[in-house]
């Protein structure tokens, strides 16, 4: 049986570093950072001012696209709170225990709007200013809002409107909500003569099970306390100071909180400092005393500090634009930007417990982040990609498997295999240090072989028939586990490609015996291809045949439309209406075989060339990332970058509905970085896919080794005519494969891409094109 041995080493190659400092190719990269793209059309990206992957994230929540807090969509703000994911789908997650500013009619508590619907306002459309570490805001009412952040807390200053009556005192809300209204009950605790308000409160995962205790802490600065107290539905009264509140009668959700009021504003303008702990109030004002000691001067500190830390993260890369307009440059270095947001450092904030390693939360959800995002921050940020994986491994020993989602220190629900068995061996292949792999190997042979009571959100389902019949059968008998009894074809599919990653990793920590085994079970998506399937849309034939298709545990098809879950058939969710296949991955480790299955390699082009024109596919879901790029394996890497420029810019821009969907935690941010490189990586695999750049140069500096990788070209045109690659060299010598590994970044290779506007014969034949193992596996 064929073994993997890929060897990524060009012949007498003659290392010559040239580095190329940032500032001598781009003034300034955050001058190019819009954290506004995504804000509208589903996108969900979180807009406001963070530190690379930091706890605290303030921002405005609006009551329209509010899964990330705030958005462009028009609709009104109804507070302001400080913790938040970016990019999720689900429901809309965080938001936790916003405050709202606002003076109340006659200067009578009373008359203050403290209810949701009631205190929702619209913003001043062209006040809206969001920037790395800084985020503003106007609200019709005339209160201006900005703010910027530590790691744990955030810090406010609104300014109210001038007013000729200097009687009227400002009052600040704080609501025991979150985004989703998912609170089961929640505390307060008003300090009589400070005003400083703490408290918790008991709230569910926006896409998982259980609950998480959040707490908070807040503080106010540049005004004396007037007077202060509770609130409960639209009434506040000054007593009592502490309040318990549950969730509330069947669908009558009980809104309640803490308030405060003020006089003697200097220059009108209040400071508030909240902070945010999972362990309790008191870490809350620690933490947020720590990092932010002086509120009333620390507003532009913190806001530089915040520029200089993502000035850092994104200086390991370099570009030459080449005349590459404006807005492309915004949404490759917005792209970066946003794949640094999550997952989150919750190093010191798990109350289940304290290992001494870095804590990470939000990889939300793994299904998405593994196929691109990871890769990504695998080279720009390798540090913090190990710690990642240690965090993953962590949750392993404490909790009993590996995550494919986790949010809100809570399991989120697994879509379709165990996919953070891809992330370690993309980690592995990829010779990231500092991890324990046999430790990883254990944990990825655990989701393997052992079925979870419920599998619907860690390790894998079906695991019997599985091993017994080399497939997921459609109503699988399974009374060893739980979850949705569906998505038969994506997890079969899925599972073999877990299975082959695993088969990696077993290979290089020299486990034979494993490998065989792993990389057998690889093969078993063959088993749901039905050759003489055919597929009709709208009464008309396609004319193609073969398709994957649910099979039964006797061995017998059922019959799944081949354009189910498509953007030409109804939406299938995981949660509501499940199918058979859910957004199904394709076999990466076993490209050649399933090319062979569609019976040619033209065939093969052509289905491909439909999948993309006739609007089956949706490239707002990561699965379809790699769809543009499977050319490669049929010999023809130009039309993977002809058919990438189909979607950036139309898909992918700088507008505020540049995205296509859900960021999910920068995934499509990266996507377009990797596309603006020249690269696509083929996650678990040391295996990037080469196709032309949108700039003239890109210089990556390896954080780990120091060296510098230079991807460069010749015939490089901003107009992107010469978008086809005539030939390649690497460290001088000819390059003729269309893909190259990691070394290219950890050994600061040289590539130089020569570039014209018709296809050559650079990359087409078989020995150049991309690994593929399946067919030592049939």
């Amino acid at each position: 049986m064929a073994r993997l041995q890929l060897r990524m080493t060009p012949h007498q190659i003659i290392l010559i570093p040239i580095l190329f400092p940032l500032a001598a190719l781009c003034a300034d990269v955050l001058q190019f950072i819009d954290p506004l793209i995504g804000s509208t059309n589903g996108g969900n990206v979180f807009a406001g001012a963070t530190k690379p992957y930091a706890l605290a994230k303030p921002v405005a929540d609006v009551d329209g696209q509010n899964t990330g807090g705030f958005a462009t969509d028009g609709s009104s703000i109804t507070g302001f709170s400080a913790v938040h994911d970016s990019g999720t789908g689900g429901n809309p997650s965080l938001g936790n225990f916003p405050i709202f500013p606002q003076i109340c009619p006659g200067d009578d508590v009373n008359n203050c709007n403290f209810l949701i619907g009631e205190r929702a306002t619209p913003y001043v459309e062209e006040s809206v200013e969001a920037r790395p570490g800084y985020f503003g805001v106007e609200l019709e009412s005339g209160v201006k809002a900005t703010m910027t952040s530590s790691e744990h807390a955030a810090l406010y200053r609104f300014e109210f409107p001038s007013a000729d009556d200097d009687d009227l005192h400002p009052l600040i809300l704080l609501d025991l909500t979150d985004l989703w209204k998912s609170r089961q009950n929640a505390t307060v605790n008003v300090d009589a003569d400070s005003g400083t308000l703490k408290g918790n409160g008991t709230f569910l995962p926006s896409f998982g099970t259980g609950s998480y205790v959040m707490h908070f802490c807040a503080d106010f600065f540049g005004g004396q306390v007037l007077d202060d107290g509770v609130w409960v539905n639209n009434r506040g009264g000054t007593e009592p100071k502490e309040l318990f509140v549950t969730r509330g009668f069947n669908l009558f959700y009980l809104e309640a909180g803490g308030w405060v009021r003020f006089s003697g504003l200097v220059n009108n303008t209040l400071t508030a400092r909240v902070g945010i702990s999972f362990i309790s109030a008191d870490q809350a004002c620690q933490r947020a005393a720590q990092e932010i000691p002086e509120p009333l001067d620390d507003f532009d500190r913190l806001v530089a500090e915040t520029e200089e830390a993502w000035r850092e993260k994104l200086s390991p890369i370099s570009v030459n634009a080449g005349g590459a307009s404006q807005d492309l440059q915004t949404s490759f270095w917005s792209g970066l930007y946003r794949a640094m947001i999550s997952p989150q450092n919750y190093t010191g904030e798990n109350p289940y417990w304290d290992s001494g390693i870095p804590y990470f939360d939000s990889f939300y959800c793994i299904w998405d982040s593994f196929r691109v995002q990871h890769p990504l921050l695998t080279i720009l940020d390798p540090s913090a990609q190990i710690q990642m994986v240690n965090s993953l491994l962590d949750m392993y020993k404490h909790e009993g498997w590996l995550p494919d989602c986790h949010m809100s220190l809570s399991d989120g629900w697994t879509q379709d295999g165990s996919n953070a068995d891809v992330v370690l061996a993309d980690a592995y292949v990829k010779n990231l240090t500092g991890i324990d792999w046999e430790l990883a190997l254990e944990a990825v042979i655990q989701d393997a072989e052992v079925e979870p009571l419920e599998w619907a959100y860690h390790g894998r389902g079906g695991l019997k028939s599985w091993k017994d019949l080399s497939y997921i059968p459609y109503l699988d008998f399974d009374p060893a586990g739980f979850g949705t009894n569906s998505r038969s074809i994506s997890r079969t599919v899925e599972y073999a490609y877990n299975d082959f990653c695993l088969a990696s990793l077993a290979q290089g920590l020299g486990r034979d015996d494993l490998y065989d085994k792993y990389v057998q079970r690889s093969a078993n998506w063959q088993n749901l291809w039905r050759p003489e399937q055919d597929s009709i849309i709208d009464g008309n034939d396609t004319g193609f045949v073969g398709f994957f298709q649910p099979k039964y545990q006797n061995g017998t098809w059922g019959f799944q439309d081949p354009i189910a879950c498509s953007s030409l058939a109804d939406f299938c969710s995981l949660t509501s209406n499940p199918s058979e296949t859910f957004e199904a991955s394709l076999v990466p480790q076993s490209m050649s075989t399933l090319i062979g299955l569609m019976g040619s390699e033209q065939r093969f082009i052509e289905r491909l060339d439909f999948f993309h024109e006739s609007g089956l596919a949706d490239i707002s879901n990561e699965p379809v990332f790699s769809t543009v790029y499977l050319y490669h394996y049929a010999g023809r890497p130009g039309l993977s970058t002809k058919r990438l420029h189909t979607y950036i810019p139309s898909a992918f821009n700088a507008s505020h509905d540049g995205l296509p969907g859900n960021d999910d935690s920068g995934s499509m941010g990266g996507f377009v970085v990797f596309g603006m490189m020249g690269l696509f990586p083929v996650a678990g695999q040391d295996v990037y896919l080469i196709s032309a750049p949108f700039f003239e140069q890109i210089n990556v500096t390896s954080p780990l080794t120091g060296k510098t990788a230079q991807i460069k070209t010749s015939g490089f045109d901003a107009g992107y005519k010469n978008v086809y690659v005539q030939n390649v060299t690497v460290n001088g010598q000819p390059w003729t494969k269309s893909w190259i590994g990691h070394a290219l970044f950890s050994e600061g290779w040289t590539m130089e891409l020569s570039l014209g506007d018709q296809e050559s014969d650079w990359g087409t034949k078989l020995e150049d094109r991309p690994p593929s193992w399946g067919e030592a596996m049939v």
